[in-house]
């Protein structure tokens, strides 16, 4: 099967995703404690407003409101009978939007984490957690989806079992990692292990990378130790939150700037990252600081951790440590030099 996103990307230098589906549909009036993916049949056209937002705003990848659309999400809400139906319904939402709007739009179909622990620290077998996968794979391609796309994975062990779920459509899948916890994964994954994780899993990702995290600086400095790492011709990923979260009258609230996110868009591209976005807190408004900052930009050199904090704020101890070091990984005794993967656009 043609994969429709590396196509994309041969005519392009980047391509830029989407931003937040959660934290966007809360300002247009899901309550807390409902599920984003029940309006895909309760609220299709506000769903579809959003989405259409972000294509306005210069998106090329727009993601479905599928996050949490596993059985085992969808089992908190009463709705794991309903995989099939809700999955279905958010990537035909999304695929409706894009084939209106006038250029290629990609959708990629969001797949999230089951939330459960997998065996021997919990109860969820790997061949469970597969085939929950799978079920919600087949129904975001049967949708319309054009890619999958696995995100806020913090184990390796959940992220083989999406992918090998998402693998059995036969799209072409994407993959990324939440470095949350002092530059690695709540589950101690660091982000140039997923590099290399991810040159041996099958069916291979598309594109990989990171989401999500503690803000738009940690981002950079994860996507700068995962180039080092990189095989050749890797598509890495970025798609940071809206600067740092913090409380506001019980509401967690994003301190991200529109010029803020157009420093951080810079900058992903420049430490490598040829797919980048926002994740929570990322508005439309965002997304379109987003893309004109991109656009006709000459990035130059990867950037030093002193300047993304510069630009961006502070990083964890741990990846600067680990771009200090130039091993990402303790556990292997040599090291690799630092090179760009395949984030470099083509001279002009």
């Amino acid at each position: 099967m043609s994969d429709p996103l590396h196509r994309l990307l041969q005519s392009r230098p980047w391509l830029l995703a989407d931003g937040a589906i959660g934290t966007n549909l809360f300002a247009m009036g899901l309550c807390a404690g409902e599920s984003p993916e029940l309006w895909n049949v309760e609220q299709p056209e506000r769903v579809a407003a959003l989405h259409r937002s972000f294509v306005d705003a210069g998106s090329d990848i727009i993601l479905s409101n599928s996050f949490g659309g596993t059985r085992h999400r969808l089992a908190l809400h009463g709705a794991e009978d309903r995989v099939a139906g809700i999955n279905h319904a958010a990537a035909r939402i999304a695929r409706e939007v894009a084939g209106g709007a006038g250029r290629e739009v990609l959708v990629a179909g969001s797949m999230g984490p089951t939330g459960e622990l997998f065996a021997p620290l919990g109860a969820l077998a790997p061949e469970s957690a597969r085939a929950a996968f799978a079920e919600q794979a087949h129904a975001l391609a049967g949708g319309g989806a054009d890619l999958l796309w696995i995100e806020t994975m913090s184990s390796r062990e959940e992220l083989e079992a999406a992918l090998a779920g998402a693998g059995a459509t036969g799209l072409p899948v994407v993959c990324t990692l939440s470095f949350d916890t002092n530059g690695s994964t709540m589950m101690g994954v660091r982000p140039a292990q997923l590099a290399r994780i991810c040159d041996g899993l099958v069916p291979r990702p598309s594109a990989f990378g990171t989401n999500c995290g503690v803000g738009a600086a940690e981002v950079v400095v994860c996507v700068l130790n995962m180039a080092s790492a990189a095989a050749p011709g890797s598509v890495l990923v970025a798609k940071a939150n809206c600067g740092v979260p913090y409380f506001e009258n019980g509401a967690i609230r994003y301190d991200g700037t529109p010029e803020l996110m157009a420093r951080y868009a810079r900058l992903a591209y420049e430490a490598g990252a040829r797919i980048i976005g926002g994740c929570c807190g990322t508005t439309p408004g965002h997304v379109r600081a987003m893309r004109e900052a991109l656009e006709g930009y000459p990035a130059g050199s990867p950037p030093a951790v002193d300047q993304v904090v510069e630009l961006l704020g502070k990083v964890s101890g741990g990846a600067q440590a680990q771009r200090g070091a130039g091993v990402e990984d303790p556990g292997r005794a040599e090291s690799r030099p630092a090179r760009r993967g395949t984030g470099r656009r083509a001279p002009r």
